[in-house]
């Protein structure tokens, strides 16, 4: 696990040169990877390129050193990430009498490159982004993995062309701060994250999941390609659900033990929810020994669930690690943690996650956790109120249904962050669309399209900022397979994979997400809906498959999710610095805001009117970026 930079300019540049501007971005990424660092020039009087690279390290400790080269010196190498099925891979070279001189992962994609090209990239199964220098053709190729766990940002500027596992690294080296970006401002605005390919700068892109870049060298022309994965695992559509529920079980063990390779001390991230309390006695049933779990709780009580992991630890007979976390807890380390996402980032998950990836990584170096579960068998409230969205649009007339949300967002309104049955109910009266835009709607956790032309002044608004994901997904979205596939390319990509990344890295702990498997993804794509989802019933097919191990209905006990009481604390400690943010200068400097809309939104929160957590959060968070970035030059 590591972090990895590249550049590619036009013309020769002196190689001292080239080594500054690449040593420049290494050390933004140190905590990515505080082991080693690893460095390699080609310079010609064409082209020059440069790899650089951070590495935590996990597998091989002794001869895993990169960048790596094939025997003959024409390819190099730069990775980043974990293959879980390396070894196998290594067998099937083996057996075409590839020799090997390490025994690391990095070798296995470098010597499967060399003997089967580009269709390497398909076989592999795990997290990563590599570089992989091909001298003899002149070309560069840059991809990521299947789900999108590590991240890679590029962009062309000028004649050259720059890579990095983080924003930060690309910033640092060129001249001058880019402008905002119109469609990455507006996608925050409504999703509170900014999903591939976009990012809150101009010109600045991220590599999309499942993609790679092949770059010709000669003239720093690019194109993108999406891996060819070569699904072949068709099963009988008329699978009994007992038949999958023994796949499922099968898969999720076989996932569990391939993520638990390494040569270094691992645990588990152990909330007490369905995905991790099956990761973690899953490790427990493969480990020799007692395995370490670790959680995090709330002073607010309404936020706690520690309970439920007490009880999956004392089951599974585990080293628990328990930590209570207050706001004095998160004062120190706030900027430290929003800063770090490089552009803006409003999922309040990620500030518990940091904190419990801190504390584990103080135990091991890996961490399994429950990531993806809800995604790949169908656990999220918001699919199967999907599904209610459709009946309700074809007995309620809109006209009804308009008057009807303008009164209920009265009565359903809260003055206190609970996040409770009034906040759901009100959610789902404003999500309702009879367009089809209804998922769009709600997943938009801070502004929907419609209330964006009143936070930002006119020049600012875009609209059809899903348009180019309707292109990819079914335009309408309107079954579970559709949901599943927005969040893949949506929610996990953009939020849930960049939260874990960014806060795990930054305290040097690799995370790994068993459920995150390509061969799960394909499974559960292929079977009924109502396995996965049996009425009210959600990842109903997980459970049965597990739920021998655990004490009866306790894998059906309802999940308040990895929440923290941030509305609480913008009314508090918060409070002075979100408050100098609507400020008169702050605001006209900037020319984005509608002023008296911002105002009066922060506001009306601040007093206790109205509880208006998950939008002044985007805001604040924004903001917060903004002076760091435009601000403090």
């Amino acid at each position: 696990m590591c972090g990895i930079n590249g550049l590619l300019f036009k013309g020769k540049h002196e190689t001292e040169d080239i080594r500054k501007e690449l040593s420049k971005m290494n050390m933004e990424i140190i905590h990515r990877g505080p082991d080693q660092d690893g460095f390699y020039v080609d310079d010609s009087n064409i082209y020059s390129v440069g790899f650089a690279m951070r590495r935590l390290s996990i597998i091989d400790l002794n001869t895993g050193k990169q960048p790596m080269f094939s025997e003959d010196g024409n390819i190099c190498i730069v990775f980043n990430g974990e293959i879980y099925n390396y070894l196998e891979l290594k067998e099937v070279l083996i057996k075409k009498e590839v020799v090997f001189n390490t025994s690391s992962d990095t070798e296995v994609i470098l010597k499967l490159y060399e003997n089967f090209g580009k269709d390497a990239f398909g076989m592999l199964d795990g997290m990563f982004v590599f570089s992989i220098y091909d001298k003899e053709k002149n070309k560069i190729f840059i991809a990521r993995d299947y789900f999108g766990e590590k991240p890679l940002y590029y962009t062309k500027n000028g004649n050259n062309l720059l890579w990095a596992s983080e924003l930060k690294s690309i910033v640092s080296v060129i001249n001058e701060t880019p402008e905002i970006s119109k469609q990455g401002l507006n996608l925050y605005f409504q999703l509170t994250y900014i999903p591939a390919p976009y990012t809150i700068y101009k010109d600045i892109n991220k590599l999309e999941a499942n993609h790679y870049l092949e770059i010709d060298c000669t003239d720093q022309s690019f194109l993108i390609k999406e891996i060819n994965q070569n699904f072949s695992n068709k099963i009988d559509p008329a699978i009994s659900f007992n038949e999958a529920k023994s796949i499922t079980h099968d898969l999720v063990n076989d996932s569990v033990s391939s993520r638990s390779i390494a040569d270094v001390p691992l645990g588990t991230f152990l909330s007490g929810g369905v995905d991790s309390s099956i990761v973690s006695l899953s490790l427990s049933k493969h480990s020799d020994s007692k395995i370490d779990t670790f959680s995090v709780g709330f002073e607010k009580k309404s936020f706690d669930e520690t309970d439920k992991s007490r009880t999956v630890a004392n089951l599974i007979d585990s080293n628990h690690h328990e930590f209570i976390i207050s706001a004095n807890d998160l004062k120190g380390n706030l900027d430290n943690i929003l800063l770090n996402f490089d552009e803006p980032f409003a999922d309040s998950s990620s500030l518990p996650t940091y904190l419990v990836a801190n504390k584990t990584r103080q135990h091991v170096k890996v961490a399994l956790t429950g990531d993806g579960g809800d995604e790949i068998f169908g656990g999220y409230n918001k699919y199967y109120i999907g599904k209610m969205n459709q009946k309700y649009s074809s007995v309620v007339p809109k006209t009804f249904h308009n008057s009807f949300k303008t009164v209920a967002n009265k009565v359903l309104s809260t003055s206190d962050d609970k996040r409770g049955t009034r906040f759901r109910m009100r959610k789902l009266m404003n999500a309702i669309n009879y367009e089809g835009d209804f998922y769009y709607n709600i997943i938009s956790l801070a502004f929907q399209q419609q209330d964006l032309s009143r936070l930002l002044k006119d020049e600012w608004v875009k609209s059809e900022v899903f348009k180019p994901y309707k292109n990819i997904v079914n335009n309408k979205a309107e079954d579970l397979t559709d949901f599943r596939n927005i969040d893949k390319i949506l929610s996990l990509e953009g939020d849930m994979l960049v939260k874990v990344d960014r806060t795990s890295m930054l305290t040097s702990l690799e995370s790994r997400a068993p459920f995150l498997n390509k061969k799960l993804w394909n499974f559960t794509g292929q079977l009924p809906e109502d396995y996965l989802m049996k009425g009210w019933n959600k990842k109903y097919l997980l459970k049965e498959a597990f739920k021998e191990y655990f004490p009866n209905d306790f894998l059906n006990k309802s999940k308040k999710g990895f929440g923290v009481p941030v509305g609480d604390w913008l009314r508090g400690y918060l409070k002075p610095e979100l408050e100098s943010y609507i400020e008169d200068q702050f605001l006209e400097k900037q020319n984005l805001f509608d002023k008296e809309f911002v105002r009066n939104l922060v506001v009306q929160h601040i007093t206790g009117k109205q509880d208006n957590t998950f939008r002044v959060w985007a805001f604040f968070c924004f903001q917060k970026w903004y002076k760091q970035t435009y601000m403090t030059l």
